[in-house]
């Protein structure tokens, strides 16, 4: 009598049973890794979203300038960098913070905000534009903050945070408290100045970074590569660089993106709009370092950013953090833009340097940004044969055709910008 077979009528020839367990285990195995992953992420979603600092800020709805209307799902973002060498707590920061900004400690800067710019994602997909706004444009300052009407458009933030501080001291609120009240009373100004100095535009929400987040979120990713048309070096930021492509660590990313005079050998001359030129590139860079690193799936990075947002960063009530990664996301694909309002010239008013500007002619490009043409007209032909592309290695950040030292030429995403 024969044994029967071991091996079901129905089964794939060449696969045991046993083969099909270890496979099973595998795919559940699998399963379960991913499961924690997930897991893992929302847990780590959840953190951030109950740690990071939330201020209850009434946002401008544009209704002040009917003539620059969106469409409403698209989103404006307002980026402040504010200059205090303090935590969202108004405590001093890590001393390795400060030595490695070379800007001082607690006592020094303010609370200007010493980066503004101006972040339009439009509902489409199409691609983002980012508006800076040079900071010592001469504006008129939503609530005249301190007795102030007009001045830089920075210190919007610095003037009420002052006024509504001595305010709550003198009720006598308790210090903690009345600082967080005045954080958000600096924010409210300082976002409805920006809204009216741009004609009066929606302003959905916002993002306030400290030169600590700033810091902490370029330890976390570097190196990052950057380019530079000219060496330089400056002896008040820190910044020794040379010409061309070239990875910087922490240190060097806090003198690279403050830098905005040449004190070595050579006769470069550098403004302050070419630092504004050089905390976009920064950005671009950033994302691009951002998506080869593939930060949102390493735990350990993307933890250390978690904690640097909880510490130094803060963001309005309404900011769905799970949409804004998404979108940031695909904006570091290379689909955002950069451009900075023009200046008409510089003047010295009540003992300080000024930018000023033309209202109407800043007003325009913003309109143009959140109303562009519905066709594109076609390019003109051009005479000759094209070049072919040069093949560029994979693993090597890839270069723009041209280099912008023209900080009012758009700068392009997606790719390392030369800068001066």
């Amino acid at each position: 009598m024969t044994e029967p077979s071991a091996e079901p009528r129905h089964a794939r020839p060449g696969t045991s049973p046993r083969r099909r367990r270890i496979a099973t285990i595998i795919a559940g195995g699998v399963a379960v890794v991913l499961v924690a992953a997930a897991g893992v992420a929302v847990w780590k979603y959840v953190d951030l979203s109950n740690g990071i600092r939330r201020s209850a800020v009434t946002m401008p709805t544009g209704s002040a300038n009917p003539g620059v209307a969106q469409n409403t799902g698209e989103s404006n973002i307002l980026i402040m960098g504010l200059d205090s060498r303090v935590d969202q707590n108004g405590k001093p920061l890590p001393q390795e913070i400060y030595d490695a900004i070379r800007a001082g400690d607690q006592s020094d800067g303010g609370y200007n905000a010493n980066v503004l710019m101006f972040i339009h994602i439009p509902a489409n997909g199409g691609k983002a534009s980012g508006i800076s706004i040079p900071r010592d444009d001469y504006a008129s300052l939503s609530g005249s903050p301190d007795g102030v009407a007009r001045s830089k458009i920075k210190e919007a933030y610095g003037l009420a945070l002052d006024e509504k501080l001595r305010e709550l001291r003198k009720q006598g609120v308790a210090e903690a408290d009345a600082y967080q009240q005045a954080r958000t009373a600096a924010r409210q100004t300082q976002i409805q100045t920006v809204s009216d100095f741009l004609g009066g535009v929606r302003i959905d929400h916002f993002v306030e970074i400290t030169m600590g987040a700033f810091y902490e979120i370029a330890k976390a990713v570097q190196p990052i590569t950057v380019c530079l048309n000219h060496a330089t070096q400056d002896r008040f930021s820190g910044a020794d660089f040379q010409a061309g492509v070239q990875q910087i660590d922490a240190s060097q990313a806090m003198s690279f993106v403050r830098q905005r005079r040449d004190t070595g050998p050579t006769d470069l001359e550098l403004t302050d709009l070419d630092r504004t030129r050089r905390q976009q590139a920064f950005i671009v860079s950033l994302a691009v370092q951002l998506r080869q690193a593939k930060t949102f799936t390493d735990f350990g990075t993307l933890q250390s950013l978690i904690d640097t947002a909880k510490t130094y960063i803060a963001v309005d009530d309404g900011l769905d953090l799970l949409s804004f990664a998404s979108q940031a996301q695909r904006l570091s694909g290379g689909n955002i833009d950069f451009q900075t309002l023009p200046v008409e010239r510089y003047e010295s008013i009540d003992g300080k340097s000024v930018n000023i500007v033309d209202l109407a002619k800043i007003r325009a490009i913003v309109d143009a940004v959140l109303n562009p043409p519905t066709t594109k007209p076609e390019a003109p032909a051009t005479a000759g044969p094209t070049a072919a592309p040069t093949p560029t290695d994979p693993a090597t950040p890839e270069l723009p055709a041209n280099t912008y030292t023209d900080s009012a030429t758009p700068l392009q995403s997606g790719a390392i910008p030369c800068v001066n």
